[in-house]
C-alpha cells in the first residue's frame, strides 16, 4: 500500500463508500504481516514509495511461493531479484502475466499499471555484454519502480567512440547508472561528459587481477571525476533504488 492507496481508502471511508469494518480489515496487516517464514513489511511504500522487494537466490521455491503469494493479494507490484529460472518457473505458474527476465534473474508480477513518476529518464549505460546481467538487474528495478529507462549496451572504453555516438542520450538524462568490469574506467569518462549524477557499479566481470571486481570497485572508488557515487559489487538494483530516488517526484 503506498500513499496513493491510503488516500483513496480513506477518502472512501469519509464518503461512506466503504464500511468502516472492512478499512480497519485493509489496515490490520499494517505494518506488517508475519507469513510464517518471513515479516512482510507491507508499509514500506509508505515510508520508502516503492514496495517491499523479495531477495530470491538463497530463498527456496517453497519459501518464495509463500512470500510472493501474500504479498500479490495487496495489488502492489511484486519484484524478485537473484531467482533462478527453476525456482521463477514456479511462480510463474501460479501468476499468469507475470514476467521473468532470464538475463536479469527477476520475476516481476505487474499489477499496476505503469505510471511515470520520474522528473526525467534514467540512463542504463553497460560497458560489455558481459556486464549486462547486472545492468538489466538495474534496468527492470527502475522500471517497476515507474521511472522511464534507456538502455545504452557495449560502449564500454575498449571503443570510446561507441558511447561518443550516443551524446544526445547523455544530455537527455536525468540519473546516469554506469556498468562496468575489468579497470572499472567507464564511470570516469561519463562523469567527465555529464552535469547529472552517475552511479557507478562494478562488476566482477574480468581476468585475474581483476580480483572479481574489487579492481573495478576501487578504480571507480578514487575517479577522478567529481561527484561519481559508487554502489557495491554487481549491485543493479543498489543503483537503481538510488537512482529511483534521485529521479522520483517528491509530492506536493
Amino acid at each position: 500500500m503506498d500513499s496513493n492507496d491510503l488516500k483513496h481508502l480513506l477518502t472512501a471511508i469519509q464518503s461512506g463508500d466503504l464500511d468502516i469494518e472492512e478499512g480497519l480489515e485493509r489496515l490490520r496487516k499494517l505494518p506488517y504481516e508475519d507469513a510464517g517464514i518471513a515479516k512482510i513489511d507491507h508499509h514500506r511504500a509508505l515510508r520508502q514509495g516503492v514496495p517491499e522487494v523479495v531477495l530470491g537466490e538463497e530463498k527456496t521455491a517453497e519459501q518464495l511461493t509463500t512470500i510472493v503469494e501474500h504479498m500479490a493479494v495487496h495489488g502492489d507490484n511484486v519484484l524478485v531479484t537473484r531467482i533462478s529460472g527453476e525456482k521463477a518457473a514456479t511462480l510463474l505458474d501460479k501468476h499468469p502475466g507475470s514476467e521473468y527476465d532470464p538475463i536479469a534473474r527477476t520475476f516481476v508480477l505487474q499489477q499496476k499499471p505503469f505510471t511515470d513518476l520520474g522528473r526525467g529518464k534514467i540512463l542504463i549505460i553497460c560497458a560489455g555484454t558481459s556486464d549486462l546481467p547486472v545492468a538489466r538487474e538495474a534496468a527492470v528495478t527502475a522500471r517497476v519502480f515507474n521511472n522511464r529507462v534507456e538502455e545504452l549496451v557495449d560502449v564500454g572504453v575498449a571503443g570510446i567512440h561507441r558511447l561518443l555516438a550516443h551524446t544526445e542520450a547523455l544530455r537527455e538524462a536525468t540519473v546516469i547508472i554506469v556498468v562496468a568490469g575489468m579497470e572499472g574506467a567507464l564511470p570516469s569518462v561519463v562523469g567527465g561528459l555529464v552535469e547529472v549524477p552517475v552511479i557507478a557499479v562494478p562488476t566482477s566481470v574480468g581476468y585475474g587481477a581483476s580480483f572479481n571486481g574489487i579492481a573495478a570497485l576501487l578504480g571507480m572508488l578514487n575517479s577522478c571525476a567529481g561527484g561519481i557515487t559508487v554502489v557495491n559489487i554487481d549491485n543493479g538494483f543498489g543503483a537503481a533504488f538510488a537512482a529511483n530516488r534521485i529521479n522520483r517526484h517528491r509530492p506536493s
